[in-house]
């Protein structure tokens, strides 16, 4: 059994546990009254404390069943007011109803009283006042624990993003300061530097920028297409100087999406991925190609390379990490795919939502 279906069970439990003390609890005070003031026989006030403990689970279990067809929990506080107090005056109403009607049947049908049913059910003094109470703490206790357990899957979210932020974070620094990375772009410059000094320090300007950037980025959680997009330029502008004609760029950028923010590193990373998993691999060299469009209200941010997938191969650390960053900050809006197109090339596509209510989770 999944840990999710075991928490779900033990949130059920939880209920049902909380309705029957509760309100076992509540009717004690019911069963005491009528045993001593309408001189109710035992079995009678037990028969009649069961129902008042029935009336009260059916009414807030029908509640609670509607607010979660609802989804009352996920509304901020302001909506969720103007829902409850409706639906508290309801309920109290129908406590009423029922309590009137479980009075009027004992009295006709077992004390054998003539009794009104018209006048039963229009007694509202004290119950109307006992059925505002109770549904008013059982609703604010609901509401309050669900609200609680948000903010504390919030709390978890936010710090498990961070960490996982923080580690995209430290591995693309390791992957940028890797002795072969070093290794390949110092050779590069080397052969450069009395060749050509100009696009030698260019060179050493843009692997000072990249490391920089690494370096400085890293705090943050997201980052404009257009920042995140010069990284990209610097890294594969140094990357061109070791592969030359071998590796190629192009894009097609929506220019109205460029200030829309993103994960840090996302572009970059699967930039990174195409050309160590594809163009290093083939002789010849290829595009990667960049796309970046907006669709149904989404970014989608698309990257093509030559080269297949390996299927024997577990997806690497970098894309999983991705991958649950975009489900996290995202709330399971976003999504990221890696597949292999009919033209033999490794398409892998990311789809963020343009907008988030942050009061849903």
């Amino acid at each position: 059994m999944g840990s999710h279906l075991k928490n779900k069970i033990s949130k059920y439990r939880l209920y049902w546990l909380c309705q029957l003390i509760g309100w076992c609890l509540v009717s004690i005070y019911w069963a005491y009254t009528v045993y001593t003031r309408d001189n109710y026989s035992v079995f009678y006030t037990f028969v009649n404390y069961t129902l008042d403990v029935a009336i009260g689970i059916f009414l807030t279990h029908i509640y609670r069943l509607y607010a979660i067809k609802a989804n009352w929990s996920l509304l901020p506080i302001k909506k969720l007011v103007i829902r409850v107090i409706p639906s508290i005056l309801l309920l109290a109403f129908l406590y009423v109803l029922l309590n009137n009607l479980k009075w009027y049947t004992y009295w006709t049908l077992i004390a054998s009283e003539d009794k009104n049913l018209f006048e039963a059910i229009i007694y509202w003094d004290p119950i109307l006042l006992a059925g505002l109470r109770l549904m008013s703490i059982w609703i604010l206790a609901y509401h309050l624990y669900h609200y609680y357990q948000k903010e504390v899957v919030t709390a978890r979210e936010n710090a498990q993003l961070s960490l996982i932020a923080k580690q995209a974070q430290l591995d693309n620094l390791s992957a940028q300061l890797n002795p072969h990375f070093l290794f390949n772009s110092l050779n590069s410059i080397k052969s450069l530097v009395i060749e050509n000094p100009d696009t030698a320090r260019r060179a050493i300007d843009l692997l000072s920028d990249l490391l920089r950037s690494s370096l400085y980025e890293k705090d943050k959680d997201l980052i404009t297409i257009k920042e995140e997009l010069s990284l990209v330029k610097d890294y594969i502008e140094l990357e061109k100087m070791r592969f030359e004609e071998r590796l190629k760029l192009k894009t097609n950028i929506d220019e109205g999406l460029i200030n829309y923010k993103i994960p840090t590193l996302s572009i970059q990373l699967l930039i990174e991925n195409a050309i160590k998993h594809g163009i290093d691999l083939k002789v010849g060299g290829g595009v990667v190609f960049l796309k970046i469009k907006k669709n149904n209200r989404n970014i989608h941010i698309l990257i093509e390379n030559p080269g297949v997938i390996n299927q024997n191969k577990s997806v690497g650390l970098g894309l999983k990490n991705l991958k649950k960053r975009l489900e996290i900050q995202y709330k399971n809006k976003a999504s990221f795919s890696l597949t292999e197109n009919e033209n033999n090339n490794v398409c892998a596509e990311i789809i963020i939502p343009m907008h988030i209510d942050d009061e849903k989770i």
